[in-house]
């Protein structure tokens, strides 16, 4: 599969896919013009992405509401990817967009077993989260991303992003927070439940 990035839904099982070259695969984005997003139950697996933007990717933007849930992306392989691994909860495609106080809330995402040799002009891994609405429950398996060129090993970014457990990792992100947040302003969990209970 060649092209622009692709999902938004639930109950999906996405096996078997290449990218080469693309934008990755994303979900999202969502959120956008304050609107509510529901996302859940989505497993993307045994895929290779070559010569990307992106990796594996969930992008929102602020002002929105909902929930991004129950999110595997295991034996993913990727080479030449410029950004394996991204949450941004501050999409935007311009420079002016103003920071708000909801968001699509981000939990239960887990990594496994994904391997690159990244583009150096950016980090191999970014969890920008939003300062109200948290990302929570991060797991991070048997990740092993190496700097293309044995060039040194870049620190991930972590703003706000909390670890479900600790494990060890290529390279450290020393940076995901333990535990849970003490306040979240919002469930999105919630509102997802209620839209399933009455649909």
């Amino acid at each position: 599969m060649a092209g622009d990035h692709c999902i938004s839904s639930h109950d999906l099982d996405i096996k078997n896919v290449t990218c080469d070259p693309s934008h990755g695969i994303s979900i999202g984005s969502l959120g956008s013009k304050n609107s509510r997003a529901c996302v859940w139950n989505i497993t993307v697996r045994d895929s290779v992405i070559k010569n990307s933007d992106n990796g594996v990717r969930i992008k929102t933007w602020q002002g929105g509401s909902g929930s991004v849930t129950k999110i595997i992306f295991k034996n993913i392989y990727m080479d030449a990817v410029r950004n394996p691994i991204i949450i941004d909860q501050y999409y935007c495609l311009t420079k002016d967009c103003v920071n708000q106080t909801s968001a699509v809330s981000v939990n239960d995402i887990l990594y496994i077993n994904i391997k690159d040799t990244y583009d150096t002009r950016s980090l191999s891994i970014h969890f920008g989260c939003s300062d109200w609405v948290p990302c929570t429950n991060l797991t991070l398996s048997e990740l092993e991303l190496l700097p293309a060129k044995g060039r040194v090993v870049g620190n991930p970014f972590c703003w706000n992003a909390y670890r479900n457990t600790r494990t060890v990792t290529i390279p450290p992100v020393y940076c995901l927070m333990g535990g849970y947040p003490p306040l979240i302003m919002q469930s999105g969990k919630e509102q997802c439940l209620v839209i399933l209970i009455c649909s």
